[in-house]
């Protein structure tokens, strides 16, 4: 590390987090906690129909709130989900969200809560330099989040991610009021994910925290926090994959998850910048598009990171520096049914130029410790398309 290291920097941590298993019977006094009486609980289609969301609105229902449920959610979320979604908050006279769910759900939820007071439309709040000060910050309404898988830890960000269907574009939604109030985090929710979500769900919280402790900046606190993340990964994903029933594992992924969310702040970088477009054109899963790039761009990022990887991988208890932790993600990936290659996830590279362009304009590019051109971008995503 040189000595004449920027070390000047800006931080924020997360909020208020009741963990363990049991504490979804807690959601009605979260609720009182910040002054929701009518909330509108937000999910995805799938989710909705399920025991957990019925037994949530049961627990707000005997507590005398008066709940609503909106769940025109895709798991891709777009502009439309955030305009419905204030419309039924509105029309139902709600006073609050209730987020809940995975990626889609909490981030719909807490777009949702942020757009129900602002008169601008959505992308005039991306997450761009200072736009988020055109926002009217008292027309925020409060936010609970309960996270029920164990990867994008929106439950604890202060950020949505949407996609801008006239661009084919996933674009970051950016406010400090939309971090949620109260975040209940029960293992328990978990334990019915099968296990290739499981899977890719937990290889996305192993991509933020690895991106985070990568990035460019200067941030020990979120490098603490990254790696301390990787290291519950490497242990407990195989875990939960193999046994969904086991409430350590799972509760473990649960904190790694939103460990990551917390560590990047810092930044992300070309794992992240690559999957946005892939996942917008081709809709793919997120975290599983995440896992299938990251020994890619590790390889791509070597010259910049791999003293820093040597570091992380004496923690983890791994032996090889650089060449053991990449050894290791393989191994994890085989172990849990990561494909190769993009083209196991039904990619090809009709659009490879596509999604160069996009990757390199990606608000998550600028945290790659080498810069990524398009002509890089290109090639990481043709390496990764066959391997």
């Amino acid at each position: 590390m040189s000595d004449a290291m920027d070390v000047t920097a800006n931080w924020s941590y997360p909020t208020a987090i009741r963990f363990g298993p049991g504490r979804i019977a807690e959601l009605p006094e979260a609720c009182a906690a910040v002054g929701i009486t009518r909330p509108l609980l937000v999910t995805d289609a799938g989710l909705a129909k399920l025991a957990i969301t019925a037994d949530a609105l049961t627990l707000l229902e005997d507590a005398g709130l008066a709940p609503g449920l909106f769940a025109d959610v895709q798991p891709n979320p777009i502009e439309r989900n955030v305009t419905e979604g204030v419309n039924a908050l509105r029309t139902g006279d709600h006073d609050g969200v209730v987020a809940f769910g995975g990626g889609s759900g909490l981030d719909t939820g807490k777009l949702v809560a942020f757009m129900a007071g602002q008169t601008r439309p959505i992308w005039d709040f991306e997450d761009i330099g200072d736009w988020w000060t055109r926002a009217d910050p008292g027309g925020i309404a409060p936010i609970v989040a309960i996270p029920t898988t164990a990867g994008t830890g929106s439950e604890v960000g202060r950020a949505g991610v949407v996609t801008d269907t006239t661009t084919h574009t996933k674009k970051v939604i950016f406010h400090p009021g939309m971090m949620p109030a109260i975040v209940i985090c029960d293992p328990e929710l978990t334990v019915g994910m099968p296990a290739a979500i499981t899977a890719g769900t937990g290889m996305d919280a192993l991509a933020h925290c690895l991106e985070a402790y990568c990035a460019n900046g200067y941030h020990p606190m979120a490098d603490g926090i990254a790696v301390e993340g990787i290291r519950l990964v490497l242990e407990n994903l195989p875990r939960a994959v193999a046994d969904g029933n086991n409430i350590v594992a799972r509760a473990n992924m649960m904190s790694a998850a939103a460990m990551g969310a917390t560590a990047f702040q810092k930044g992300l970088g070309a794992i992240h910048s690559l999957s946005h477009p892939v996942g917008s054109l081709y809709n793919t899963h997120h975290g599983m598009t995440n896992a299938v790039f990251m020994p890619y761009v590790l390889a791509f990022n070597r010259a910049a990171i791999e003293p820093r990887i040597a570091r992380l991988a004496a923690f983890a208890g791994i032996d090889g520096g650089f060449g053991g932790f990449v050894a290791t993600i393989l191994d994890l990936r085989e172990r849990i049914g990561v494909p190769h290659t993009l083209e196991g996830l039904g990619v090809d590279g009709e659009r490879a130029g596509t999604v160069a362009t996009m990757a390199v304009v990606d608000p998550t590019a600028s945290g790659n410790p080498v810069p990524l051109t398009e002509d890089a971008a290109r090639g990481i995503f043709t390496t990764a398309l066959t391997g």
